[in-house]
Order: C-alpha cells, then structure tokens, then sequence
C-alpha cells in the first residue's frame, strides 16, 4: 500500500460530503460488528483471571488495527470513522458499558476523523495515527475505576465472576497500573495502525479485497 487509505484507482471517488448511502451505511454496521465479535472473542479470555482481563486489552488494540485499517480503505468521505464509533458506543452503552465509555469513544472516534480529514483521507500515516487516537477507545471502560471504582467493582458483570475475582481486579487496578495500561492500549494503537497497513499492503490489495 501506498501513503494512501485507499487504493490508488478508488481515490477519485472520494468526497467530503455526509451525506452517507445505503452502501456506507452497510459497510459501518458490517465494521462495527466484525470491531466487537473480534474484541468480545478476545475478551473472554478476561474470565481467567484479573491480570489476563488486563493483558488481553493490548492484544485486542493490535488485532483490530487490522480491522479499523481495511474500514478506512472502504471510507469515501467524511463521518464514517465518526458515525462507526457511534454505533461502537451505543452497542457497548446498552451491554453494560459506563456513560463515561461512551462519551470517550464517541470523542475519540472524532478525534480520529480529524487527523483523517487533516490528512486528506488519503495519508497512510494519518490513519495509522487516527488508529492510535482510536484505539484508546479501548481503555474507556476502565475509567469508571478512577471515577466510581465502588459501584463499577459491584456491577453485574464482575459480582458474577465471584468474589475472589472481584478482591483481585481491586488489589491489582492500581492508579499507576492504569496509566501503564492507558500507555500500552496506545502503543499498541500504533502498532495496531502499523501492522493493518502491512497486512493491506501485503494482501488484501494484492487479493482486490482492498
């Protein structure tokens, strides 16, 4: 792949308009739902314990660079990285994610389609920064630990891992731990951004899947 999001031969077809068709809407929602079969999948490794819930958050930041680097290739113009963390959001508000989440990740998908707009929606290192913007959007949910860390620990979804789980999602989700985890979701963004543009490059340009 070039220093562009989208193949050469599409690049005249982009237009900055919001005015979205029934195609870019399809394409969202096909995006948004690979987005979170994918982290869901990864996720569930979470239940093994405290520190297995934090480690796999990079590794789905990385694995989803690939996903987030093909929808850019698929975006013709401007509100479609917006309109995709939206339907990201909403989805994760009514299973049980924070307000604090979705306010986070609707402000960050906007973040990142700034960089893209910045950028022409051409640039490939824009869109590998629109990632690591992205990306963050990872470690949202975990900002009710530093705003209602009581109520958050006593939410269904960990009083139903028991409370051993619970002592030891407590004891280890330290204020510093957190911000190592918010530095690596961000790495791991980038090398997210980096690793779909090579995966692009290399194979789904080459397979017209791209």
């Amino acid at each position: 792949m070039t220093d562009t999001t989208l193949p050469a031969e599409t690049g005249t077809g982009r237009r900055l308009s919001l005015r979205f068709t029934a195609r870019d809407l399809t394409g969202i929602a096909i995006f948004a739902v690979i987005m979170i079969v994918v982290t869901y999948a990864i996720g569930m490794l979470g239940i093994f314990s405290p520190l297995v819930w934090l480690a796999i958050v990079p590794i789905s930041v990385l694995v989803n660079g690939i996903v987030f680097m093909l929808f850019l290739t698929r975006v013709k113009h401007a509100g479609m990285v917006t309109l995709l963390g939206i339907v990201v959001a909403l989805f994760y508000l009514l299973t049980g994610n924070t307000i604090f989440s979705t306010i986070g990740i609707i402000m960050l998908a906007i973040l990142a389609e700034v960089v893209l707009w910045v950028g022409g929606y051409r640039s490939r290192w824009a869109a590998i920064w629109a990632y690591t913007i992205f990306a963050l959007s990872f470690f949202t949910p975990f900002l009710p630990l530093v705003f209602d860390r009581e109520n958050y620990l006593r939410s269904p979804s960990f009083t139903t891992m028991g409370e051993e789980y619970v002592t030891g999602a407590d004891a280890l989700t330290t204020l510093p731990v957190l911000g190592v985890l918010a530095i690596g979701v961000a790495v791991a963004g980038f090398l997210g951004g980096l690793l779909g543009s090579a995966v692009l490059r290399k194979h789904f340009v080459r397979a017209g899947l791209a």
